[in-house]
């Protein structure tokens, strides 16, 4: 586990900041238990431990340090054990719903399965944990888990009704909901678990007011402060600004209707069009027209040199190319395709890009984020995100 490692200074520094943050949850809930929001839980723990928040990213992991990939959890709890959510499937609802009981556990695991296995293989993750903040009376309980593939060989249904199917394997028991088309998990508080007593202050804001007006208390001022882009969460960055999203098919295609939506002499695919021997590692993620009305001055001018930061943290050169900005490529051009073809996606030499391949990893459009020293990341997105985003820009 990875608080097993971890030294006692950072522990100890770790609970401090929970305590701290715990005690001003009149801020946010009347409740006993102490209010931990998510997005502060994953940069607590990122800021002591020295972990990459991946909080602009979309995957299986909140963070990532020394290839361990990090679910970060914060719920309440009511009892030794608590039921919550993991995963959601939306984009495969219609699928799902055409199934039930064990070819659904089965079903379930392979989109599981390779939704874990796709980040392991782009945060060269070997080890994976989930690191759980369980809130109770007064105290924050942490406590990790492991952080399995789905066993589909140890699969027991437990029950299968018209809203759940429990199901369990040699690890884990899971239950799906139907109507929300949403993996939940069983995480069990360990009686060796860490617990923090948390005082709830009563005026939270009495504090804050002293801790800001008081000019013999040092804070950083926000003017003064420059949050690296690329730990920003999604719902702090603005679009077309901070991010665009880029489809990995044709969305001229999509939107009309065509049943074949990634090209297969083009795009991803350039290296099967006909004219000219071509190499293996002639490709390119396409820029739509679209793209350039919303976000025109994003992306810098072509044939400019930029640095893509992909996520296991490599460097890579890239550039707008081709006629009407369309293409968005890697010098060498190789680079492109061995990062998300055969590294990523698992495609052979010669084997084609299906969008039925991006369905299957659940994703099928990347995120280029821009962070202040002009470096540009990219992400893997979820199914029909980039739809999403020029609705959300128009």
């Amino acid at each position: 586990m990875f608080l097993n490692v971890q030294t006692q200074q950072k522990i100890k520094e770790y609970q401090e900041k929970l305590k701290a943050i715990g005690a001003l949850s009149k801020l946010f809930s009347e409740s006993d238990k102490p209010y931990i929001q998510y997005r502060a839980a994953e940069n607590i723990f990122c800021d002591v431990f020295g972990a990459e928040n991946l909080a602009r990213a979309d995957g299986a992991y909140d963070a990532v340090i020394d290839n361990c990939g990090i679910g970060i959890k914060t719920f309440v709890l009511s009892g030794a054990s608590k039921i919550e959510k993991i995963a959601e499937f939306n984009s495969d609802s219609s699928m799902l719903r055409t199934l039930r009981g064990r070819d659904l556990a089965n079903k379930l695991a392979d989109l599981r399965n390779e939704r874990i296995l796709l980040a392991d293989r782009a945060y060269n993750i070997d080890k994976r944990v989930y690191h759980i903040l369980g809130r109770d009376k007064g105290v924050i309980k942490i406590f990790e888990d492991n952080y399995e593939l789905i066993d589909k060989e140890s699969i027991e249904i437990i029950s299968d009704t018209a809203v759940t199917l429990k199901f369990k394997d040699a690890f884990n028991e899971y239950t799906f909901n139907h109507s929300k088309s949403v993996l939940m998990k069983r995480f069990i508080v360990p009686d060796n678990c860490q617990t923090v007593e948390v005082e709830i202050l009563n005026d939270p804001l009495a504090l804050l007011i002293n801790a800001t007006t008081n000019p013999s208390v040092q804070i950083e001022n926000i003017n003064t402060y420059i949050e690296p882009t690329n730990q920003i969460a999604q719902n702090e960055l603005t679009p077309g600004e901070d991010y665009i999203i880029l489809p990995l098919y044709s969305a001229k295609r999509k939107a009309s209707g065509h049943s074949d939506i990634v090209p297969e002499k083009s795009q991803l695919n350039q290296w099967n069009a006909g004219g000219r021997a071509r190499d293996f590692g002639e490709v390119y993620i396409p820029i739509p027209t679209d793209i350039k009305h919303v976000a025109p001055d994003f992306l810098p001018p072509r044939e400019t040199p930029f640095t893509l930061v992909i996520p296991s943290g490599e460097e890579l050169s890239a550039k707008v190319c081709q006629a009407n900005d369309k293409a968005l490529m890697t010098n060498p051009n190789n680079a492109l395709s061995d990062w998300m073809l055969r590294d990523i996606l698992n495609l052979e030499q010669g084997e084609l890009l299906t969008y039925d391949k991006l369905i299957e990893i659940g994703y099928d459009s990347v995120k280029i984020t821009k962070a202040p020293d002009n470096k540009f990341y990219i992400d893997f997105t979820k199914l029909d995100e980039y739809e999403t985003f020029l609705e959300t820009i128009s």
